[in-house]
């Protein structure tokens, strides 16, 4: 909907599901005119939860959103890229997987602290701490979901990274390491590994988003060569 693409507007099955109320999902790619905002908000009434990503945190857009709806700021999200220049090593302690059969060493060490699921209310008592697990979980079997894995001296899994393509680009979609392991260069070699394979298979770029929260993440980003090129507002709008 919206005219030159200023609108992305999807229904959200997969959330309805999981959360149990009508969801969809609206991604402003530009500043908004009044008629592409109030066509958009009618849309918001036919949905309990609308999850509404303000690109680039569009001043004009976050103006319509605070002014005329309840939503609130639920994350801002960082975006990362890496080029992908020359080809390094691939790390012998990584692995690299597509439809990797399930694996419960790998959902043992899933940690994900930081999350727009828990840090609304409304969400976090509808199972929100339990999002990222799910997305881990139904990632395997999948031919577009490829893990890379770190193995330690033993042979057991500290680490994993969980990746797919998208046109020339490599996405990074959840990465993990055992809290036992994570003064130990685990993450660097999953990220060293996922770029050897994805300059391998012709991508440009390896893209990584995370929450302005979550330092950790950011410090690692910026220490493995990633530059940041986007920061999106996400609100959340609840119609109840």
């Amino acid at each position: 909907m919206g005219n030159h693409g200023a609108v992305t507007f999807n229904e959200l099955k997969w959330d309805t599901d999981f959360f149990g109320v009508t969801s969809a999902k609206a991604i402003l790619h530009k500043p908004l005119t009044l008629n592409e905002w109030d066509e958009l908000k009618n849309r918001f009434k036919d949905y309990q939860f609308i999850s509404i990503t303000n690109k680039n945190s569009e001043p004009i857009n976050a103006q319509f959103i605070g002014k005329d709806t309840s939503a609130f700021l639920a994350d801002v999200n960082i975006q990362f890229e890496k080029k992908l220049l020359g080809l390094d090593e691939k790390p012998n302690n990584v692995t690299i997987h597509q439809a990797l059969e399930k694996n419960d060493q790998i959902t043992e060490i899933a940690d994900f602290q930081f999350s727009k699921f828990t840090e609304d209310p409304e969400l976090a008592k509808r199972g929100g701490d339990h999002v990222y697990r799910e997305w881990l979980v139904n990632s395997f079997g999948k031919s577009d979901k490829y893990f890379a894995l770190s193995t330690d001296e033993n042979g057991d899994i500290n680490g994993f990274l969980l990746f797919s393509y998208l046109g020339n680009d490599c996405v990074i979609e959840l990465i993990s390491v055992s809290q036992k392991k994570s003064r130990g260069g685990v993450g660097t070699s999953l990220f060293k590994a996922v770029k050897y394979t994805a300059h391998r298979n012709g991508c440009i770029h390896i893209i990584v988003g995370t929450q302005v929260t979550n330092i950790g993440a950011i410090n690692f980003y910026h220490k493995v060569g990633c530059e940041q090129f986007g920061c999106h507002q996400v609100y959340h709008l609840w119609n109840f």
